[in-house]
């Protein structure tokens, strides 16, 4: 059963940075493409950022330059870099993976076509 566990979240002020790290378990990485979505109070489920196994990234427009997505296959795990955090980078991160049938996959930004998902790690920036 595929497992991933999200670290690294916290309360930060404006223009600090974090780390958050995701762990995946269960099943062997190969070709898996793993992201990161976020969910704030009273929205959708969001795309943040996402690395497929040639490791090649994608990110949302407002954290492209800021944040940036690393994998460690040796380790089974997946980072995300967040320099500069905005009050509007709050919420809680989710840490997802998917098998797409591909290596060379561009991960979809529809949190519907992830299958499997970490517990979520709370981001806070306060202004």
């Amino acid at each position: 059963q595929v497992q991933l566990v999200e670290s690294g979240g916290g309360l930060v002020q404006a223009g600090d940075s974090l780390r958050l790290s995701c762990t995946l378990s269960g099943r062997t990485i190969t070709s898996v493409a793993m992201g990161w979505f976020r969910q704030a109070p009273g929205a959708e489920r969001e795309f943040v950022a996402a690395i497929n196994w040639a490791r090649s990234t994608y990110y949302r427009n407002s954290v492209d330059g800021r944040f940036t997505i690393t994998r460690d296959n040796a380790k089974n795990t997946v980072d995300l870099q967040m320099n500069n955090l905005q009050p509007e980078d709050a919420a809680v991160y989710y840490c997802a993976a998917h098998w797409f049938g591909s290596q060379r996959v561009i991960p979809p930004r529809n949190p519907e076509a992830w299958r499997y998902w970490g517990q979520g790690t709370q981001v806070t920036v306060s202004s």
